[in-house]
């Protein structure tokens, strides 16, 4: 039979990926088909607990409708009765995509329900591959394209900035570059306007004493900190944060003596080449002293009794003379 065009092929299967960008496809897909056919209902199954009766009854012609926009999620919970039902279907509505219902569904990637998947592509399925945003670089440039799509532009620094911050958390790194481009007019977006909307994050905080601790600046560091426990930000927020920046340093030092590769130590270049720039000073045993250091204040802020504040004091003060005592 000849291949129908994604396009306009009447079935379509997101896979795998980050879960947010999986999700955003899901939505942009079923989005794009209600306005090509704004008459048509949108029914939402899960495969994880329908059987094959409720898809057929959803694919087909109905009083307010001859047509239905079927979002299907969790695709790897699909019986094999479900699963024959949309395969079935699936070689049929693409044999006369004119007349058929749309069929959008969700996988979560994996090796579950991966055989239903290739049966369903070798009958004319559309399959997405959704990027998984593992790596450093591709949430680097998810954050460029994030402002591409609002004709914007962000400077390198801010945007390195977003995704050390947010990284790990793709929704709210959307929605935080959506969010600056509706308050601001900036082109390019630059690092002042990003860390004026990330100074509530402890993350951020943490970064900020650890560099003012790192520069030498004990006294601002030691401000900055008990201004942001003041504020409510947790300790072992900010001792989190003061210990990726030892623990970057300490990957760049082992960068450097050629003990591991750059590829090795699993750090954005951009980041691994700043902490770089910071290594002139330190020794092997002071980096160990400040990273012996945090694990203490990590202790005492875990344990009754304890004083994290001065724990933290300590540690920035040792960081600031760059782990060397006396």
């Amino acid at each position: 039979m000849p291949k129908t065009s994604a396009a306009n092929t009447p079935f379509h299967i997101v896979f795998g990926g980050d879960a947010y960008l999986n999700e955003q496809m899901v939505r942009d897909q079923c989005s794009a088909a209600q306005r090509r056919y704004p008459d048509a209902e949108l029914i939402e199954l899960d495969a994880a607990g329908a059987d094959h009766y409720a898809f057929d009854e959803a694919v087909s012609p109905s009083l307010l409708s001859d047509r239905a926009i079927v979002k299907i999620v969790n695709l790897q919970g699909a019986d094999e009765g479900l699963g024959d039902a949309m395969v079935d279907y699936c070689r049929q509505s693409c044999r006369n995509p004119a007349d058929s219902s749309i069929v959008i569904c969700q996988h979560e990637g994996g090796v579950k329900g991966k055989r239903l998947v290739d049966r369903l592509t070798k009958a004319g399925a559309d399959k997405q591959v959704v990027p998984d945003l593992k790596k450093a670089d591709a949430k680097l440039n998810f954050v460029m394209q994030c402002f591409e799509r609002r004709n914007r532009r962000v400077e390198p620094m801010a945007a390195q900035q977003l995704v050390a911050v947010l990284g790990e958390k793709t929704g709210e790194l959307a929605a935080m570059v959506s969010q600056l481009c509706f308050d601001f007019d900036d082109d390019p977006m630059g690092l002042d306007r990003v860390n004026q909307y990330l100074t509530s994050n402890p993350q951020v905080t943490g970064f900020s004493v650890a560099d003012q601790a790192m520069a030498g600046r004990s006294a601002d560091a030691i401000i900055a900190m008990r201004s942001a426990v003041e504020q409510g930000i947790d300790p072992i927020a900010l001792i989190g944060a003061l210990a990726m920046k030892l623990r970057t340093l300490a990957k760049a030092s082992a960068v450097r003596a050629g003990t591991i590769s750059q590829a090795e130590a699993k750090t954005n270049p951009w980041v691994l080449k700043n902490a770089t720039r910071q290594l002139p000073g330190w020794t092997s045993a002071g980096l160990g002293r400040c990273i012996q250091m945090l694990a203490w204040a990590d202790e005492q802020s875990k344990t009754n009794g304890g004083d994290p504040v001065y724990a933290l004091e300590r540690s920035i003060e040792l960081i600031s003379q760059k782990g060397r005592i006396g």
